[in-house]
């Protein structure tokens, strides 16, 4: 079972998620699926990164994957699916990603979601989990109309009792690093985090008016700056 995360506030600030994952497994001539890819941001730069690798992404937001599809990129394939049902056959992957996903999804499905993963990777194949830990300034905001608390626990809690049954994953690795997140000014803000095509808020002029005043104390001569603090958890699958 993972340990209980030190202060937020003390995680060492990493620009760019892909050299710590880098670091940690190998990218080199693999076949990679990231299950809740979004914009695949990561991803593509893997890619322009590593020519002889090759990735999946899969997406529910029909609106994200629409976009992703009209930004078609050499040896990367998106796919409308979920992690719950992953439309490939068994020991397809090397390696498998999910960044800030596995808590969208839902709660009695965690379990199936981390079996789909386990199935489609090959013997000693990586799997890179991040996953944003609840704490820290941005946070609080975040909570005022979306508390995660509860998801991102149960997220853990799969996680450890994956490991805990023994007989498909064993842990590798596990890292924590403060992630920069900038917002020029507070529509920015608004557009990105308030009102995104995978959810609905339910926002409220009060609750938009509540957002907006724990928001703009942050805001400064270039706008507002936050650190979002992560926890990585590296799996291999067990032969």
């Amino acid at each position: 079972m993972t340990t209980a995360a030190p202060n937020p506030d003390h995680f060492p600030q990493l620009d760019n998620e892909l050299d710590l994952l880098a670091d940690l497994v190998p990218l080199s001539g693999q076949r990679i699926i990231e299950l809740g890819c979004g914009n695949a941001r990561l991803a593509r730069e893997v890619l322009e990164r590593h020519a002889d690798s090759e990735v999946v992404g899969l997406e529910v937001d029909a609106v994200q994957h629409a976009k992703n599809l009209s930004r078609p990129q050499e040896r990367l394939k998106f796919l409308s699916a979920s992690a719950e049902v992953v439309p490939f056959a068994r020991q397809s992957f090397d390696g498998a990603l999910m960044l800030k996903s596995l808590h969208h999804v839902p709660i009695p499905a965690m379990h199936r979601a981390l079996a789909e993963v386990a199935r489609v990777l090959r013997p000693g194949g990586w799997f890179y989990v991040s996953e944003p830990v609840y704490g820290g300034a941005f946070n609080q905001i975040v909570r005022v109309y979306n508390d995660e608390g509860v998801v991102r626990a149960a997220a853990q809690s799969a996680l450890d009792r994956a490991l805990a049954s023994g007989d498909q994953w064993e842990a590798a690795a596990e890292r924590r690093f403060a992630q920069p997140v900038h917002y020029p000014d507070w529509p920015a803000f608004a557009q990105r985090m308030l009102y995104p095509s995978f959810a609905d808020h339910q926002i409220t002029p009060e609750i938009e008016a509540r957002v907006r005043r724990a928001f703009e104390p942050h805001l400064g001569a270039d706008g507002a700056r936050f650190v979002r603090p992560m926890l990585v958890r590296l799996l291999r699958r067990r032969g």
